[in-house]
């Protein structure tokens, strides 16, 4: 069996709202890994939203995600999956707990974030039966196991804390995907490890951040190119093959479900943010916290709101 990893991330452009970086593992025969899995498991996914037909949703979370579209094939794709997992979240706070629990010990920080943990998670029961139960089948027939989905949550202040230590936000998104690379290699290294990454920026020599990241390991460079970097890492009689990919969250269905995860998370969490400055005055436009918007939202709430106390650095992330 290979266990197969998708790595990917939301918010790493905005200037507010979390940085979100998700992994989803999955177990395959050997003879699937170069398959296509969209086209192996297509009784129960597809990557696109016509003709579904009860299937779901799984792609780049840009396609499944706009302001008029909302988080609806998010949350059903997301929730599905965790279902197939044993686990059904009913609220945010439990959903954290389950994907991302250190993100979890620090929300209490943030005003913004009081009661988050509570709020409901929107889900058709009888509907998340049904497509759970077709994945999981589907998965079962052609011997595929879904193994764990996981995130890491950067909030803006440990964001900020990380980007002074090490003077670049790059570092920081590499240092968020290493420690989801380790959590892999740590649980699941005893099988043929191979992690699949959608390419950060226009990097191609990765060999150096990895070493930093992974001291303790043996590093062999087996391809640096425009469109894949990839690398074999071993420690301790066990071994990882990790593969930067451009597209990658459009090639490989882990990586778009990962971008998923990524994406229904930060956008439950800048939910929160206009929901509670939305509470002060409801003329407020909400943002999805990129640079221009972001900057608008920020002016907005100074000027309409002087009353609204809030740390700067709670709310606005260094660039």
């Amino acid at each position: 069996m290979v266990v197969l990893v998708g790595i990917d991330e939301a918010g790493f452009g905005p200037i507010l709202g979390p940085l979100v970086v998700s992994s989803s593992t999955f177990a395959l025969p050997h003879h699937l890994l170069t398959s296509d899995l969209w086209q192996v498991l297509r009784k129960s996914l597809s990557d696109r939203r016509k003709r579904l037909a009860g299937r779901l949703l799984v792609t780049d979370s840009k396609k499944a995600y706009s302001r008029s579209l909302g988080i609806k094939y998010l949350e059903r794709t997301v929730l599905t999956t965790l279902k197939c997992l044993g686990r059904e979240p009913a609220t945010l706070g439990e959903l954290l707990e389950m994907l991302s629990p250190r993100f979890l010990e620090r929300l209490g920080d943030y005003p913004w974030y009081q009661g988050a943990e509570m709020r409901a998670l929107s889900a058709n029961i009888a509907d998340k039966e049904i497509a759970s139960a077709v994945l999981t089948n589907d998965l079962a027939s052609n011997g595929i196991e879904l193994l764990e989905l996981k995130s890491c949550c950067l909030d803006v202040a440990y964001y900020n804390k990380m980007v002074a230590a090490v003077k670049n936000k790059a570092d920081v998104l590499f240092t968020a995907t290493s420690s989801l690379i380790k959590n892999t290699f740590d649980r699941f290294a005893r099988d043929d490890l191979q992690i699949m990454v959608d390419r950060q920026g226009g990097r191609v020599h990765y060999r150096k951040n990895l070493q930093r990241m992974f001291a303790n390991m043996e590093l062999r460079i087996l391809r640096e190119s425009p469109a894949t970097s990839s690398y074999e890492l071993q420690a301790d009689g066990k071994r990882m093959r990790v593969h930067f990919v451009v597209g990658a969250d459009k090639r490989f269905l882990p990586v778009s479900l990962a971008s998923m995860v990524s994406k229904y998370l930060r956008e439950l969490l800048i939910g929160s943010i206009n929901h509670y400055f939305a509470g002060f005055d409801a003329s407020l436009r909400p943002t999805a916290g990129y640079w221009k918007d972001g900057l608008r939202f920020v002016e907005e709430i100074k000027a309409n709101l002087p009353h609204v106390k809030f740390d700067s650095n709670q709310l606005v992330r260094s660039r």
